[in-house]
């Protein structure tokens, strides 16, 4: 499907009250016909778009306090709007995905010839990952990993969670979606759809298949009562939610003694850390965690640098 929705021709709101500022409502007409796009043409998925949305709404009541009117936004406004929130303390991160917003609804106003120019160019991303990814030491992997009591069907559900979100570095919105007919246990890999609604395949190891088959065998037949086809069910026989899981993890890690921040994306950058310091390329690493682009993957080669450094200076003897 092409996209042929033509944006809508601006009437001058100032011709009949001089004195009204409708910057900010006009640039909002804006954004239904933006975030349509981005849904039918880049395939974006809901959680994206609500992001794309809110930061784009921020942008557009900015403009409407500063008075300046889309067409004439320059590169200096959009310099000192990222400024202004790095000033409120808004993250690295949080402002780079701003940017990613503002950049793509400039380019599609200028792709269909309503803007001449997009003030965003030449304008750097903010440098992310200021501090680095968090990851756990492979024994508080596998503490965490025996944490559930795997004796009773809540325990061996929570255990084959675990289990596969460290085998194959899941996000947890895609560990929570998985259907059972997603997995192929002979082969050991799954199906998963991520971000941009992309497929992509995922093996798993041996450990995440067993506690998988016990849990199929054993422990979802409990819970499984409404025919719901997701793999991972709840008491009430429906899907898994991300914030359950989350307050799972963080009771286990309590319980095998881990301490400091915890969290399911903890364990995907500990999937992709030890994956690394263990010989894997970056290109098979890139492709399991579903990234776009290998420059999000080559973060993961800073941490282990900053680990091999930190050993250096703690054991060579003229560090």
């Amino acid at each position: 499907m092409q996209w042929r929705m033509k944006l809508p021709m601006r009437k001058s709101p100032r011709a009949a009250d001089p004195e009204k500022k409708e910057t900010g409502p006009y640039f909002l007409t804006w954004l239904p016909i933006f975030l349509d796009y981005l849904a039918v043409e880049k395939g974006l998925a809901k959680n994206s778009l609500s992001a794309y949305q809110s930061d784009l709404k921020h942008f557009g009541h900015w403009l409407a306090d500063q008075e300046v009117d889309l067409e004439r936004v320059q590169r200096i406004q959009i310099v000192r709007y990222f400024q202004a929130l790095r000033t409120a303390g808004i993250s690295a991160r949080s402002v780079a995905r701003a940017l990613a917003a503002i950049r793509g609804l400039f380019r599609f106003l200028v792709a269909e010839k309503h803007l001449k120019h997009d003030p965003t160019e030449n304008i750097e991303n903010p440098k992310l990952w200021t501090t680095l990814p968090k990851s756990m030491p492979p024994e508080e992997v596998e503490a965490l990993l025996r944490a559930p009591d795997r004796n009773t069907p809540d325990g061996l559900r929570d255990a084959a969670m675990l289990e596969l979100l460290y085998a194959t570095g899941l996000r947890v919105s895609e560990l929570i979606h998985v259907k059972v007919e997603d997995l192929v246990m002979d082969a050991g890999f799954l199906r998963t759809i991520g971000k941009g609604s992309k497929e992509r395949i995922v093996p798993f190891g041996d450990s995440a298949r067993d506690t998988i088959v016990a849990y199929l065998e054993q422990g979802r037949r409990g819970f499984e009562k409404h025919s719901d086809p997701h793999l991972f069910l709840s008491n009430r026989g429906r899907p898994m939610s991300r914030q359950a899981f989350w307050m799972k993890i963080v009771r286990y890690a309590r319980q095998a003694g881990i301490s400091g921040h915890i969290s399911p994306h903890v364990l995907r950058h500990s999937f992709a850390t030890h994956l690394l310091e263990n010989g894997a390329d970056l290109r098979s690493v890139q492709m399991m965690l579903g990234h776009s682009d290998i420059s999000t993957t080559q973060i993961y080669t800073h941490v282990s640098r900053a680990r091999l450094q930190k050993m250096y200076e703690q054991f060579h003897p003229r560090a």
